[in-house]
């Protein structure tokens, strides 16, 4: 995994200069999103490991509809550089780079039940306020933990869930 986020690396932020450069961060973290799905199907990945694929057609295969001449030129080198496999790590290295850019925290929120508009807006807020930027907040749910949350914001985890807490006192009284 490690290698191949290293030699996802400078696709990814060649992918991000070209998109700062054109001032159209969505566009490419949707096409990259796309192609980085389409190349993680088994089928799909077996098929860009043959070498009898041209370079023109994985590019058509691996572009989505409204993708621009640059993007292209993108999927073209990567397919000549043999590294259409990677797109899942360089779409994954390009939205870092954009939330980093953005002044962006992405931040999970896993509950053990459906959490409501006005519990989310109160993490949203919180988060805020700890992180100093705004936060782009997705939500899971996860019964296990039994109550509370777990919020996940990259290298900051918060676990506020019974389970953990239930863990943390199971091991003090170890100990």
């Amino acid at each position: 995994m490690s290698q191949a986020l290293t030699l996802a690396r400078p696709y990814a932020r060649a992918a991000f200069a070209t998109a700062r450069d054109e001032g159209a961060f969505a566009p490419w973290s949707d096409a990259l999103a796309f192609s980085a799905h389409v190349a993680a199907d088994p089928r799909v990945a077996a098929l860009l490991a043959n070498p009898e694929l041209g370079r023109d057609d994985a590019v058509a295969l691996l572009a989505p509809v409204s993708h621009g001449e640059t993007y292209s030129r993108f999927l073209a080198i990567l397919a000549e550089s043999h590294r259409l496999p990677l797109l899942p790590e360089i779409s994954g290295m390009f939205d870092a780079l954009r939330a980093e850019a953005e002044h962006v925290v992405k931040a999970t929120v896993t509950s053990a039940a459906e959490l409501s508009a006005g519990e989310l807006d109160a993490i949203k807020v919180a988060l805020r306020k700890r992180f100093n930027r705004e936060v782009d907040v997705t939500t899971a749910v996860d019964a296990s933990l039994i109550g509370g949350a777990v919020i996940d914001a990259g290298d900051v985890v918060i676990d506020g869930s019974l389970k953990g807490k239930l863990a943390r006192l199971q091991t003090a009284l170890a100990n």
